[in-house]
C-alpha cells in the first residue's frame, strides 16, 4: 500500500480537489494524507488572534468570511443536491462550532480545536466528492490514532495499534482518506506535529502500515541541482539520499524537513516528491541507497555571519571550545559551520538577534572579528572520503572566488564553502560547470 500527501495549495480549490481526485483514483488501494485548503489554517490562527484579545465581532467578521468561501468550493465541486446539502450541513456544523469559542474564554487548548477545522472540513468534502464519483472511500479520522506522548511526540506503537483497528472497519475500500497534522497529545486533548505538519503526518503512517512507498504531492517544480533562476543548464535531481535530504533542507531547498522523513528513514521506506501541476513527472526519490560517488546539488544560504575567536591562550587549553559554544547557548543561538587552528576558532550563524550580547561575552577569550552578507555553497553528494577527486573538483571550481572558509568530513555527503554574498552567482555558476556540465 502507498501513502500519498497532498498540500494546501493542491486542494486549494473545487477545481485541484477535482484533479486530485483523479490522480488517486487508480484502482490501487491507498492511504491519502490531507491539508487544509491553502489558507485556512492561517485565517483560523487569525480568527484565534481576535479571540485571545477578546474581539469576538473581529472573529466572527473573519469566520463568516471563510465560511462563504467554503459554500462557493461546495456548490463548484459537486453535481448532486444530495452531496452539495450533506457537506453544506457539515460545513455549518463545524463553523457553528467555531464561533461557540467567541462566548467562552480562549486558551492555547481551544486555539488547537479551531487549528483542527481546516482538516477536518477539508479531508470531508474530498471524501464525499469521491463517494459522489462512485469511488469506494473511506474517511479516516486521524484524531481516532493519531497521538502524541507525554514528551510531544508521536507514539509510534499506539499509532500502529490503532490505525490497524481503522482499516479493519472497511479492509475492502479502495481509498482511505484523513487528516494531516492533527493529532491528540497524551491526555486526549485535540493537539497537532507541529513541524512538518502534514508530512509528518504522512510518514508515520507510512511507517505504520509498512509502505511500499511515501508520495508528497506539492505545485512545486521538484528538486534541482541547482537554483534554475541563479544558474543556466540546471536539471532535475532523481534520487537523493534521506542524509542528501537533509543537508538540502537546511539551504532551504524545497525538500522535505528532516523531522518529517525519519519514520520513514528508520523504516526503510522511500519518499518520492511528486509535483500535482506535472503529474507524469518522475519526481525525486529520497531513500536509504546511495548512488556511489555521484554529486546531486549545490545550494546556497544568505544572510550568514562569520565570527573568528583568535586566542593564543587557546593553544593547548582544554574547554576553550566548550566555552565558546556555551556562549552561543545561552543566546539559543546554533552555529551552522565551524572551524578550527591552534589558535583560533572561526564559526557562522545564521541568527544575528543577539549578536552583539555574543560578542561581548567572547570578548573575554580572546580577539574577536566579524564577517556579514556571508554565504555558505554546499555541495551534496556521496563524498566520503575514500572517494578521490570530488574535493579536488569543488575546489578548483571555487578557485577564482575568495573563501573564508571550508567544511568538510563533518558528512559523508556534503562540503561547504563560506563566500561573500555578492560572490554566490559566480560560484554558483562555477560549481555548476565544474561538476554537472563537464567544463
Amino acid at each position: 500500500m502507498k501513502v500519498l500527501k497532498f498540500g494546501g495549495t493542491s486542494v486549494g480549490s473545487a477545481q485541484r480537489m477535482k484533479e486530485v481526485a483523479k490522480l488517486i483514483t487508480d484502482g490501487e488501494q491507498k492511504i491519502v494524507v490531507l491539508s487544509a485548503m491553502s489558507g485556512t489554517t492561517n485565517t483560523l490562527v487569525e480568527i484565534s488572534d481576535y479571540l485571545y484579545k477578546k474581539n469576538p465581532e473581529g472573529a466572527n467578521e473573519i469566520i463568516n468570511r471563510l465560511e462563504a468561501k467554503y459554500k462557493q468550493n461546495v456548490n463548484e465541486l459537486y453535481s448532486t443536491d444530495e452531496y452539495k446539502q450533506k457537506t453544506q450541513e457539515f460545513i455549518k456544523a463545524q463553523f457553528d462550532y467555531i464561533r461557540s469559542y467567541t462566548k467562552d474564554i480562549f486558551t492555547l487548548f481551544e486555539e488547537k480545536v479551531i487549528l483542527a477545522q481546516g482538516e477536518l472540513i477539508s479531508t470531508n468534502m474530498v471524501t464525499n466528492y469521491l463517494q459522489e464519483q462512485g469511488v469506494n472511500a473511506i474517511l479516516l479520522p486521524a484524531l481516532e490514532f493519531m497521538r502524541t506522548d507525554k514528551n510531544s511526540e508521536p507514539d509510534p506503537v499506539y499509532i500502529k495499534e490503532k490505525l490497524a483497528a481503522q482499516l479493519e472497519i472497511h479492509p475492502d475500500a479502495e481509498i482511505y482518506i484523513t487528516q494531516g497534522f492533527i493529532c491528540r497529545n497524551a491526555y486526549g486533548e485535540i493537539d497537532n506535529l507541529q513541524r512538518g505538519g502534514s508530512d509528518y503526518t504522512a510518514s508515520l503512517i507510512g511507517a505504520a502500515v509498512n509502505a511500499s512507498e511515501i508520495q508528497i504531492w506539492t505545485d512545486i517544480d521538484g528538486m534541482h541541482d541547482n537554483d534554475p533562476r541563479i544558474v543556466d543548464k540546471t536539471s532535475p535531481v532523481r534520487h537523493l539520499h534521506f542524509e542528501e535530504a537533509a543537508e538540502l533542507a537546511y539551504f532551504g531547498a524545497k525538500i522535505l524537513h528532516p523531522t518529517c522523513v525519519q519514520p520513514a528513514k528508520y523504516a526503510n521506506i522511500p519518499v518520492r516528491l511528486l509535483n500535482t501541476m506535472e503529474p507524469t513527472a518522475p519526481g525525486t526519490l529520497i531513500s536509504n541507497d546511495t548512488e556511489k560517488g555521484k554529486i546531486k546539488a549545490v545550494a546556497a544560504k544568505d544572510n550568514i555571519t562569520a565570527i573568528k575567536i583568535k586566542s593564543s591562550r587557546m593553544l593547548l587549553a582544554h574547554g576553550f571550545l566548550r566555552k565558546v559554544f556555551e556562549i552561543f547557548e545561552s543566546y539559543q543561538t546554533s552555529i551552522d559551520m565551524i572551524c578550527t587552528s591552534e589558535v583560533g576558532v572561526s564559526v557562522s550563524i545564521d541568527n544575528t538577534k543577539h549578536l552583539n550580547e555574543i560578542l561581548d561575552d567572547l570578548k573575554k577569550y580572546g580577539t574577536v572579528t566579524v564577517d556579514q552578507d556571508m554565504c555558505i555553497i554546499c555541495v551534496v553528494g556521496d563524498l566520503e572520503w575514500e572517494n578521490v577527486g570530488f574535493e579536488a573538483k569543488a575546489l578548483d571550481a571555487m578557485r577564482d572566488i575568495p573563501v573564508r572558509m571550508i567544511s568538510f568530513g563533518g558528512s559523508n555527503y556534503n562540503i561547504s564553502f563560506l563566500i561573500r554574498e555578492e560572490d554566490k552567482k559566480k560560484a554558483l555558476q562555477s560549481l555548476s560547470d565544474h561538476l554537472f556540465n563537464n567544463k
